[in-house]
């Protein structure tokens, strides 16, 4: 385009018809350039020509409003370098190393894109029961070979383990049901790993502890996870009588056919009027939240058999003051524990951790009941 005192024919022309011809000109080179508004926006959302801007073909360009996937780049590149690495981190290959994988506990929908990608990538995936693990494996056709890898057989693994992973390959380590190394294995080639300076890289998923604790209206601030308690009654009383005296709520994996047992013993430590919760088959078609006193969940389970993965959660112990037991109460724990095999000493603290009752009054009362002990344990109780 000419500008006016260059264009022997703009001399001529009135304001009006030289306005008409420059947006008709106009209309010309922005249809050749872009995209025609017309198939856009309605013509009156057309921008006419600024008198002040020396180029008006940029306004006639068309507006397209950037797609969320387009915006989400621009925020990702404008903002923060750090999204932008991790953008990048889903297609990256994966660095060699250990890979904790965290699997479904029930529905198989529960599992992360990126966990599908490293049991996808991965040169092997040790499992604690291949058969089990396959099935999961086949709904979302993922071909990596499966290694066999659980309580029994992990030192006999160790190397063979260590070995493919100093070669530099990815191993992907999952349990039959989620998160490795929580009552299940994984620690100790957690542990090698981690000496033998091999990256161990977590990938988080499903966990029956953290799922059965958000659901069950007792205090998430602070928990205590115990776990399976050992088989023997002796340490398995221990245990509880630890758990008891903790002012965090308490949380247990019960086999379904130890539950009333454990109700049972709880009711006699813990006492009766503790709320508890039973977490049933989480994530699964039967899933089931109890909820009630100790006692009440011991009269309950009484009478029916429950099936399946239990989580059992029992409140903290209060700040309330609580009604000392008596001497005959302390002289029947004591002599429980010293029959189960624990010192005097041993069995003196376990009771007073669990009662308000000073360790010294205890222990007066451990020697009038079971006689005088070496001087060794009377210097260690006074203190």
């Amino acid at each position: 385009m000419f500008p006016d005192h260059e264009n022997p024919a703009a001399r001529t022309q009135s304001p009006a018809s030289r306005k008409y011809r420059e947006e008709e000109m106009l209309l010309k080179v922005s249809s050749s350039v872009a995209t025609p508004l017309s198939s856009i926006s309605p013509l009156s959302w057309r921008p006419r020509p600024l008198p002040f801007i020396r180029n008006p073909i940029l306004f006639a360009l068309p507006f397209q409003s950037p797609s969320p996937r387009s915006l989400s780049a621009c925020s990702i590149t404008e903002s923060s370098g750090d999204l932008s690495v991790t953008e990048h981190s889903k297609t990256a290959p994966l660095k060699p190393g250990l890979y904790l994988v965290g699997t479904p506990i029930g529905n198989l929908e529960d599992i992360t894109f990126r966990a599908l990608r490293v049991l996808r990538s991965a040169n092997v995936i040790l499992s604690e029961d291949t058969r089990h693990s396959g099935k999961l494996l086949q709904h979302y056709d993922i071909k990596t070979p499966l290694m066999s890898y659980h309580k029994f057989n992990e030192s006999q693994r160790e190397h063979t383990v260590l070995k493919r992973l100093k070669e530099g390959e990815i191993v992907a380590l999952i349990s039959d049901a989620g998160t490795p190394g929580i009552s299940d294995p994984g620690t100790e080639m957690a542990k090698l790993c981690a000496r033998e300076n091999i990256p161990v890289i977590p990938i988080p998923g499903p966990c029956a502890v953290v799922a059965a604790l958000s659901a069950s209206g007792l205090n998430t601030e602070q928990f205590t996870f115990v776990g399976f308690l050992p088989k023997h009654s002796g340490m398995r009383r221990e245990k509880l009588l630890i758990s008891a005296s903790q002012a965090t709520t308490q949380i247990f994996y019960v086999p379904p056919h130890k539950l009333l047992q454990f109700l049972e013993e709880a009711c006699s430590i813990f006492g009766d009027s503790r709320r508890c919760v039973i977490a049933r088959e989480i994530t699964k078609i039967h899933e089931e939240f109890w909820r009630g006193t100790v006692l009440e969940a011991k009269e309950a389970f009484l009478v029916r058999q429950p099936r399946g993965e239990i989580t059992v959660l029992i409140e903290g112990k209060t700040n309330c003051a609580e009604e000392a037991p008596s001497d005959a109460q302390i002289e029947k724990e004591l002599g429980r524990l010293i029959s189960s095999g624990h010192s005097l000493s041993a069995a003196v603290k376990m009771v007073s951790e669990a009662t308000s009752v000073r360790k010294k009054t205890i222990y007066t009362l451990a020697l009038q009941k079971f006689g005088n002990k070496p001087e060794e344990e009377d210097e260690n109780i006074g203190r």
